[in-house]
């Protein structure tokens, strides 16, 4: 990442002809939202001076404290290479601020940051490498959405049998640009669908990549005629989107959760983050899977996890210990998908990490065996817990859990919770197409 200062950045815009500059920031529910100015007003905005109306971003302020202020991040100042070349457009992304001129206790980015500096405090350094599968989709001849795909390509198929293949490279080459490193890329299991992995980074820096990313990768779609989806689970019969989080902690630039003498390489405090998460992770699903879709994905036979538990190398649990070596060692969080809110997300993971860290809290242990082929017998012997099976199961236990309402702040919890519980509602009300097929004429 590049370190900028005010001047930096005014020359920056002179010198590459930049016009325009969104402000970006994201909402409580993990929407990218910006407000585009022009390099007149540049100068105002880095003096942290833009206001903007709160009362208007779903889970912001009340209308009666609506004065917001948008603080640039200096260093996330990148020109977005899809726009035209002659009058540039750039973007920073920006913390948000209350009226009185302190971190505003909605803003998610504010709230990783939080926890970020909780972990600094512990020496620790918090890096993450998201692996994040969407679809390319047909458009119809207006343009509109489709479930439909072009190709049939396969798990690491190759062209011409991918014929997105094209536009992954352009979304890889356009995050490129714009200083977010890429690790691989590559076709995924069902037709149509895709998955880029990010290269190891900073956790703050991570999320702000994944919201960049989400936005580059609907932009270029859409410039090869496509349109790209991240919604958990589009069709039925296919596997869903996940995002795979492999994460780990350093101090002094060195990987903590390396131990040439542990068990399969890990430290103490590798097992205790382990068990940190297991313990929480029930309540923290409502963050990392929050959609009612979120649970048509984490299903038996569809490769997603089901089941609280832990393997070495095994992909049928919760959290997985992938085969890599020294500084490299990590663990893989796997029941995430690309609706979440990234900064929401990691804040939780981190913070329930570091409890089982402070707190000493060992994992259960291992489960070898293929989680999906146990009966629930099995599982029950071998004290094996279920993920929530619906968003509602998920909001039960978020209520539940004071340690991870206690991380996101009441102003959070509180708005999340209003708006989760009616979109439970709203979607127990539906009658959908498949209930009409089944009873309409049996009854």
């Amino acid at each position: 990442m590049s370190h900028y200062t005010k001047q930096d950045i005014l020359q920056l815009v002179e010198d590459e002809d930049v016009e325009f500059i969104r402000l970006q920031f994201t909402d409580l529910f993990g929407t990218l939202k910006n407000v585009a100015i022009t390099k007149t007003q540049l100068e105002r905005a880095l003096n942290n001076q833009y206001v903007f109306d709160g009362s208007s971003i779903e889970g912001f302020a009340r209308v009666e404290e609506s004065d917001m202020y948008l603080y640039p991040d200096l260093d996330t100042f990148a020109i977005f290479p899809w726009r035209p070349q002659q009058g540039k457009v750039a973007r920073i992304i920006c913390d948000v601020y209350g009226a009185n001129e302190k971190p505003y206790k909605g803003d998610p980015r504010g709230v990783l940051k939080r926890v970020i500096a909780d972990a600094k405090e512990m020496g620790y350094e918090f890096q993450v490498g998201p692996e994040c599968e969407f679809f390319l989709l047909n458009t119809d001849d207006e343009g509109n959405p489709t479930l439909e795909t072009r190709e049939r390509a396969g798990y690491f198929d190759l062209g011409p049998n991918d014929s997105g293949e094209n536009a992954r490279r352009d979304i890889v080459l356009t995050m490129e640009d714009m200083g977010c490193e890429i690790d691989a890329s590559h076709h995924e299991v069902a037709a149509g669908q895709h998955e880029v992995d990010f290269k190891y980074k900073q956790a703050l820096a991570i999320a702000d990549d994944f919201m960049t990313f989400k936005l580059a990768v609907k932009t270029v779609a859409k410039r090869h005629g496509l349109f790209a989806s991240f919604m958990p689970k589009p069709k039925a019969d296919v596997a869903g989107s996940g995002v795979h989080l492999n994460m780990s902690l350093t101090r002094d630039g060195e990987n903590i959760f390396y131990d040439p003498e542990g068990r399969y390489g890990l430290s103490k405090e590798a097992y205790y983050f382990i068990g940190g998460i297991m313990k929480h992770i029930q309540a923290m699903t409502l963050i990392m899977n929050p959609l009612v879709n979120s649970y048509k994905r984490l299903v038996p036979g569809y490769e997603a996890p089901t089941d609280v538990a832990w393997s070495f190398t095994n992909r049928t649990p919760l959290i997985r210990i992938p085969m890599v070596k020294d500084s490299n060692k990590r663990i893989e969080l796997r029941n995430p998908d690309p609706s979440m809110n990234p900064y929401l997300a990691l804040a939780l993971c981190l913070a329930a990490g570091l409890d089982g860290i402070k707190n000493q809290i060992k994992p259960p242990a291992e489960v070898q065996m293929n989680v999906f082929a146990m009966s629930d017998a099995e599982k029950e012997t071998l004290n094996i817990a279920r993920l929530p099976e619906s968003l509602k199961e998920a909001i039960d236990w978020f209520e539940a859990d004071e340690f991870v309402r206690n991380v996101l702040g009441n102003h959070i919890c509180n708005k999340l919770l209003k708006i989760k519980k009616q979109e439970w509602v709203t979607y127990r009300t539906q009658v959908t197409d498949w209930e009409l097929e089944e009873y309409l004429y049996k009854f």
